[in-house]
Formats: structure tokens, C-alpha cells, sequence
């Protein structure tokens, strides 16, 4: 009995310190949520009012359109890299071509696009705008010459070496890094070339949003209907990307203080994307740290410049359905936070950067950062409190209520204004998988995903050997009609 009264004790000594504030916690990051749907809620009423008058058409007929440049890496893509090539040659814009990088494969992937648009051999200079590890081997354009592709073949280097070769050969004002097996909406480009028409000056990056595609019906590299995936594992994964896309940085892009934007679907001023030389390749993160490198660096130079978000432009990605893969993801994607956010520390509290400075990096440090640790560390101290009589029923009740319930509500109140304003999921039946996923991530979902990221963040701290892994996919649901 001597080590339960030991342990009470030790509990106890804890709780006395902790116990209020991981309560504040929890209300604080849950608000804050909140606060940012209102925010995006903002954004989603201006869109809904400008779409009749997006003028598309005239878009399209434009001639001071920025051309784009949509870059892609591809690493053993044979099954699906024909189809997606295709349609990112048919996304609708006045002026773009596509670099597809092949990252050294060892599949049949280049010749699967050898043969698909008849691709021959030319010499072509690169620049040198970007640090690259690995030279072209070859570059290939179809032989028709009409077809804006370039078909580039080096030995593996990696994702982001691959796109800042992509950059070098770019000849377009704007650059789009687009993942080799995602699907873009038709409109994608027009609607992500808006900003830099209404702010070429100011406006250097802009950013998208990413969705499932699991579930979905595809045909011909198009999502011909929406749905959820049916998978408790993917259903929650919509959930969230929806928050963190449609609400969470469309909430941070509406205060001027958008710090990431995703690798899969992210549009980039040349000019400036080789003024900070591209991404870079020893990075997990990349992407957030191109983004925050962009900021740092502009804010120095006493630039004006914006970063922004935008609600329309869709990438259709498939999140990982498998358990292992999920965990590689999520530790991946920590680890990558933790070691961007430790790169820029300077930015932390520091009233140069203004709001980014003091309100959005200390934000990723709080409530990105630390939070796998706090819940965690909170949920098993108050659930061990409680089982030794420690704690009350009613603050167990309200740490349940504040903890999760909030968190409920949260996600139930992002999925209504989504909803109201896009209406993407038309089945009654998705309706009720969004809402049961709503109560399933909490019971155990989050709290596994809490732990996977403190595996990322550990990893890092003790300098492991950071390894991809395979991340097996599925494929999307081709139709035949």
C-alpha cells in the first residue's frame, strides 16, 4: 500500500499545479478555433458574393493573365502518373505549361509518358536561380511542339531538390507545386492567378485548398461527385483538413498572418520564390519553411508584401488509410514543425515581424508545438486523479466538457459554415458520417495522433535519422461513365 500513497502523493504535488491551467488550455486553444472559424466565416460570405462575378470567361481570354508554371516531382508513379499529366495540361488557363521532374524512378513511369505524348530528347539551358543537388540527365518535350510539357529526368535527390529543378526551368512569372498523384478542380489555376492580377506588386504567394479524395468518384484525373470515404480512419481525416484549410488558415490569412502553406497546392511569384532560393532540400517541413523563410526575409528588407489563402482554388488528395501510414505522416509532419519553428526562434515575441511576430509564431509554439504534450500529459494526469480519488466528479466533468465536448461543438460548427458555403457533400448520408467522425476523433483518434506527433518531435530532439517510408495508396475510384 506504501507505493499507491506514494503515488497519490506524487499526483496530488502535480495536480496542485497543473490542474487549472491545463483546464485554461484546453479553452483556450478550443476558442481559439472558434475565433477562427468566425474569421473565416468573414471570408467564405465575401467569396459566396464575388463568385458571380469571378468572370471566368473573360479570365481566360485575358492577355495580361501571369503565365504559371505547374511543377511536379514524380518518384515510381506509373499507374497514375499518365492521367494526371493530362489533366494538368487541361486545367483552364490562358498561358501555362507543366515540368513534371522525374525523381529518379524505377518504375516504368517515364516511359508510360514517353509513349503517351510522344516525348523526344532536346537541349535546353536551365538557370541556376536555385541550388540544386542533382543535375537534368535529359529533358523531353513532345514531339509535336505544341504541347506545353517538359519532361525532366535526374537521379534521386528528393521531393524538394526535384521542384527547384522544376523552378530552374520555369519560364512562367508564377510557379505551382502540385503533388504527381493529386486531381486540381478544372478552374484551379484562374482562381488561384486572381490575387496577382488584383496585387501583382505586393502579392507573392498564395495558397489553396487541399481535400480527400477518398471515397470520391473520379474519371479521367476529374472528382465527377463528392463524397465521404466510409472509412472511420479517412472520415476523420476530412474533418480534419477541413478545419485546418478552410478555417484555420483562411482565419490566419484574413488577419495577414498566414505562415504555411501546403507543398501539395501552393502558388509562388518566381521573382521571389528564387530571391530566397527555392525550397529547401534538407528540410522536413518544407514548405512551412519556405513559407516562413519568405517572411523573414521580406520583413528585413522592409518590403511590403502579402501571403495569402484562398478558399476556391481545390486540390484533391488521398490521405493515408492505413494505420502505419498515418503514423509516418503525423510524426513527419512534427517533426518538420518542430525544426522550422526552432530555425526561426528569433521570430518568437519579436515585434519586427508585427502580428506574425506576436501573435502566429507564438501561436504555432503553443498550440501546435505543445499541444500533443499538454493533452496528453493532462488527460492521463486527470483521469489518474480521478481514479484515486484526487479529483471531483465535477471537475472531471468539466475537464470532459472543456476538454472535448468544446472540441465537438468546434468541429460541428466548422462543418455547418463549410456546409452553408460550399456544399460540397450533397448525400444526406455523408452528413451523418461527418457527424458521427465528429464524436469518433475524440475517442481515441486524437489521442493516438497526440502521441505519434511527440514520436516526431522526440525523434528530432535526439537527432534520429529522419526515414519517409513508403506511403501506400489505394488509387482513387475510377468510374466508367
Amino acid at each position: 500500500m506504501d507505493w499507491i500513497e506514494l503515488l497519490r502523493t506524487a499526483v496530488a504535488a502535480v495536480l496542485a499545479f497543473v490542474a487549472w491551467p491545463v483546464l485554461i488550455y484546453f479553452l483556450v486553444i478550443n476558442t481559439s478555433y472558434l475565433v477562427m472559424i468566425g474569421l473565416a466565416t468573414v471570408d467564405f460570405v465575401s467569396h459566396r458574393r464575388r463568385i458571380p462575378f469571378a468572370g471566368r470567361e473573360e479570365l481566360m481570354r485575358s492577355r495580361t493573365m501571369p503565365g504559371i508554371s505547374v511543377v511536379t516531382a514524380m518518384h515510381n508513379e506509373e499507374m497514375g502518373i499518365r492521367v494526371a499529366v493530362e489533366s494538368f495540361l487541361s486545367l483552364q488557363h490562358p498561358r501555362h505549361e507543366v515540368i513534371v521532374v522525374d525523381d529518379g524512378s524505377t518504375d516504368n513511369g517515364f516511359e508510360v509518358l514517353r509513349k503517351a505524348f510522344d516525348l523526344v530528347p532536346v537541349t535546353r539551358r536551365m538557370s541556376q536561380d536555385v541550388a540544386a543537388r542533382e543535375a537534368p540527365t535529359s529533358i523531353h518535350v513532345p514531339r509535336d511542339g505544341r504541347t506545353r510539357l517538359t519532361v525532366v529526368r535526374k537521379a534521386n535527390s528528393g521531393r524538394s531538390d526535384s521542384i527547384n529543378v522544376g523552378v530552374n526551368l520555369a519560364r512562367e512569372d508564377l510557379v505551382l507545386f502540385v503533388d504527381s498523384d493529386s486531381i486540381l478542380d478544372p478552374g484551379a489555376l484562374l482562381a488561384v492567378s486572381r490575387p496577382f492580377i488584383e496585387d501583382p506588386v505586393t502579392m507573392v504567394a498564395a495558397g489553396g485548398v487541399i481535400r480527400a479524395v477518398n471515397g470520391c468518384r473520379v474519371k479521367g484525373g476529374r472528382v465527377l461527385e463528392v463524397r465521404m470515404p466510409g472509412s472511420p480512419l479517412a472520415d476523420i481525416q476530412v474533418l480534419e483538413y477541413l478545419r485546418a484549410f478552410h478555417l484555420g488558415r483562411a482565419g490566419w490569412s484574413r488577419i495577414n498572418a498566414l505562415l504555411l502553406i501546403s507543398g501539395a497546392f501552393g502558388v509562388f511569384r518566381r521573382d521571389a520564390l528564387t530571391s530566397v532560393g527555392g525550397l529547401d532540400a534538407n528540410s522536413i517541413g518544407e514548405d512551412f519553411e519556405l513559407v516562413m523563410r519568405l517572411h523573414r526575409t521580406l520583413r528585413k528588407q522592409r518590403k511590403p508584401y502579402r501571403v495569402t489563402f484562398l478558399t476556391e482554388p481545390i486540390c484533391w488528395t488521398e490521405v493515408p488509410s492505413t494505420v502505419p501510414v498515418l503514423r509516418r505522416q503525423r510524426t513527419r509532419w512534427h517533426r518538420g514543425l518542430w525544426e522550422t519553428l526552432w530555425a526561426y526562434r528569433g521570430m518568437l515575441f519579436n515585434p519586427r515581424y508585427g502580428r506574425l511576430g506576436l501573435v502566429a509564431v507564438p501561436y504555432y509554439w503553443i498550440f501546435e508545438l505543445i499541444a500533443p504534450l499538454l493533452e496528453l500529459v493532462g488527460l492521463v494526469l486527470i483521469a489518474l486523479g480521478f481514479a484515486l480519488g484526487l479529483v471531483s466528479w465535477q471537475y472531471f466533468l468539466l475537464f470532459m466538457l472543456v476538454a472535448y465536448a468544446y472540441a465537438i461543438i468546434v468541429t460541428l460548427a466548422a462543418v455547418t459554415v463549410e456546409e452553408l458555403s460550399f456544399h460540397k457533400y450533397p448525400r444526406w448520408r455523408d452528413l451523418g458520417i461527418t457527424l458521427v467522425a465528429a464524436v469518433l476523433e475524440n475517442l481515441g483518434y486524437r489521442q493516438l495522433t497526440a502521441w505519434w506527433r511527440l514520436e516526431g518531435w522526440f525523434a528530432a530532439l535526439t537527432r534520429r535519422e529522419q526515414k519517409w517510408g513508403t506511403m501506400t495508396r489505394s488509387g482513387f475510384t475510377e468510374v466508367d461513365s
